[in-house]
């Protein structure tokens, strides 16, 4: 049985999880983050899953539904949604990773195996788990690691796993400061069940903290799985905003089009994108449902986006049913759901006196220089919005004064339900 952690509240994310689980987050034109965990569990040919969600699941919920567009609408196996609940002996709000596998043991225990797989669902990638399971047998572990390489730079993102030269797991060090070791674990355990559901006895917090490192340290042998294909922790801005523009490389490391294992997704029932009078598309991914009639580059327009004559979209990711009207800019920016830009608006980069300013990098702050617009938000013509500005969900033009959000300002949050008219 594989278990897909999906319950984080995605702090890193700023105002693209406010509303949503991480794992729900639009991705690369028409996905969901947590449609690569779940297309990985079809093709590896494991037919029970359950998903474990804590932080705003309503999102998620729908769009998983019954688990048809996976193949897991079924009798014999499914998805199952975990969700915390409250009984008499149950105080319900998962604490933490380990947490909430072992608020769900029974249910666990209804339908899984031998052996249970624990997976992120905030990752990005393509994977063959039968091959972590042959590994795992092999080196006869009674846990196995999925790990992976990273720059030097990036050991602090990660936690950073030191491995002997048979393969086995010597050491696991959470989000060093520095690390000798460049091999990540990849949030991906194979559990042998019994050893699990003994190491969630004393009801542990973290999965990392207080059930692996207790392991290793009592002598249990940890394998580890080396993994050489594509593989992004899309839990941060800047790695969200990079995985989506990889798509438009010139040579993606992430092929998406690739018919031996294609990510499956519950599709949206849109008409094919529509290219008016004047526009000019390079280097970009358009989805179904768009209206372009401006210039974009570089940029990932997922469903419904209308893009009006005159504006310029570069180097941004502009998410569902956004309207983008005539003479807008945007350069550097992400725009969540049902955001409307208004004529002649300036946003990101482009709202600088030169907007060829180098791209965003990591030693930018936690948004790298990028901006993002909070789903529903409606900016007033002639906007300007700098980089490393936050507009919260639901702003209205009333909230931006005197027509220009500085470079690093955030406008607060508004609930359709208190302070939105």
């Amino acid at each position: 049985m594989a278990l897909v952690l999906s319950g984080g509240g995605g702090e890193r994310m700023g105002v693209l999880s406010a509303e949503r689980a991480v794992s729900a987050i639009p991705f690369g034109g028409k996905y969901r983050i947590i449609d690569f965990a779940l297309s990985n569990c079809c093709h590896s040919e494991i037919v029970h899953v359950g998903v474990l969600t804590q932080h705003a699941p309503t999102s998620l919920h729908d769009h998983i539904g019954a688990g048809r567009p996976w193949d897991l609408d079924r009798r014999g196996g499914g998805v199952m949604v975990l969700q915390p609940y409250l009984t008499r002996s149950n105080s319900g709000w998962y604490r933490g990773t380990a947490d909430a596998i072992a608020q769900n043991l029974d249910s666990i225990d209804e339908r899984g195996g031998d052996r249970i797989l624990v997976l992120a669902g905030d990752h990005v990638y393509r994977m063959d788990y039968r091959a972590l399971v042959q590994t795992h047998e092999q080196q006869r572990a009674a846990v196995t690691l999925a790990v992976t390489p990273v720059p030097r730079d990036q050991t602090r993102r990660f936690g950073m796993v030191t491995v002997d030269g048979e393969g086995r797991v010597t050491r696991l060090d959470e989000k060093p400061a520095s690390s000798e070791t460049l091999l990540a674990s990849m949030g991906i355990y194979l559990f042998e069940s019994d050893v699990l559901r003994e190491a969630l006895r004393g009801r542990p917090v973290d999965l990392v903290l207080d059930v692996l490192r207790p392991l290793l340290d009592s002598g249990v042998r940890l394998a580890a799985h080396a993994f050489s294909g594509y593989w992004e922790d899309v839990g941060t801005i800047g790695s969200y905003y990079r995985a989506n523009l990889e798509l438009v490389a010139p040579e993606p490391r992430l092929v998406m089009h690739d018919r031996r294992w294609p990510i499956l997704t519950r599709d949206e029932e849109r008409p094919p994108a529509l290219l008016l009078e004047g526009a000019d598309v390079e280097d970009s991914v358009i989805a179904n449902g768009c209206r372009i009639a401006g210039r974009v580059r570089r940029s990932v327009i997922f469903p419904g986006v209308a893009i009006g004559a005159g504006c310029e979209i570069v180097d941004s990711i502009v998410l569902p049913d956004v309207i983008v009207e005539r003479g807008a800019r945007l350069t550097g920016a992400i725009l969540d759901k049902y955001v409307r830009v208004g004529e002649g608006a300036r946003v990101g980069r482009a709202a600088l006196d030169d907007p060829s300013a180098p791209a965003p990098s990591a030693s930018d702050g936690w948004l790298e220089g990028l901006t993002l617009v909070g789903k529903d938000a409606v900016l007033p013509p002639g906007l300007r919005v700098g980089p490393g500005a936050v507009i919260g969900h639901g702003a209205l033009p009333e909230d931006f004064g005197e027509g220009e959000v500085g470079a690093g300002a955030l406008t607060p949050n508004r609930t359709w339900y208190g302070d939105r008219t």
